[in-house]
């Protein structure tokens, strides 16, 4: 098994162990027929990979890695909130009739705002600053926009990133570390997918 399966094994045990179920609550997901879709929920899981080590993608199971790069890069490259740019159908259950999610993910990726370097949206001020000022504290990005939320067709889940730049003292090397955060994540369908796509991203700044 791979480092990663190790670390979904244990998280999915401490859901199970530890976590709270959902019946009777209030809940937005529902199954097909209609019924609510309750879950185990457990607040504030912490995963830590160490992307020097492995690539860390499940031998458990198939995670869909070019489908969840092709999302990443939807987001990221090519800052887009409309489905006909996306290869796969995960967004196609919130898009309206020309394809748009709304003001989500890719668009909030694409805003441009005013820094003193000049106009520059997030993802142009993440790499401006690992170029320029690559020990920075403050490279970050968020896409949890208060005022745009009602035009969301859904909130984001994956909504900021946080990127920290180490040197060992006496190595030339430097390390580009990050951290993902999430409101919410189903765990069984889009854990990996989620740590693949953004092991990918790291790998991409860092070079």
């Amino acid at each position: 098994m791979s480092l990663a399966d190790h670390i979904f094994i244990d998280m999915c045990n401490d859901i199970l162990t530890n976590g709270t179920s959902t019946e009777g609550e209030k809940v937005r997901p529902h199954w097909p027929d209609g019924t609510p879709a309750y879950t185990i929920k457990k607040f504030g899981v912490v995963n830590r990979y160490d992307l020097s080590k492995e690539f860390p993608i499940l031998t458990l199971r198939r995670t869909a890695i070019k489908s969840a790069t092709d999302e990443m890069l939807w987001i990221w490259q090519r800052k887009s909130n409309n489905i006909h740019d996306l290869k796969s159908h995960v967004w196609d259950e919130w898009a309206d009739a020309d394809g748009s999610i709304g003001k989500a993910y890719g668009y909030q990726m694409g805003v441009k705002h005013q820094y003193k370097e000049g106009m520059m949206d997030q993802v142009d001020r993440v790499i401006y600053d690992l170029k320029n000022n690559p020990f920075s504290r403050r490279i970050m990005t968020n896409i949890y926009v208060h005022q745009d939320l009602h035009e969301m067709n859904l909130y984001p889940c994956a909504y900021s990133m946080t990127f920290n730049v180490t040197q060992k003292k006496g190595e030339d090397r430097l390390t580009l570390n990050a951290i993902l955060n999430q409101r919410s994540q189903d765990v069984l369908a889009a854990n990996n997918w989620n740590v693949v796509q953004y092991a990918v991203l790291v790998h991409m700044l860092a070079q």
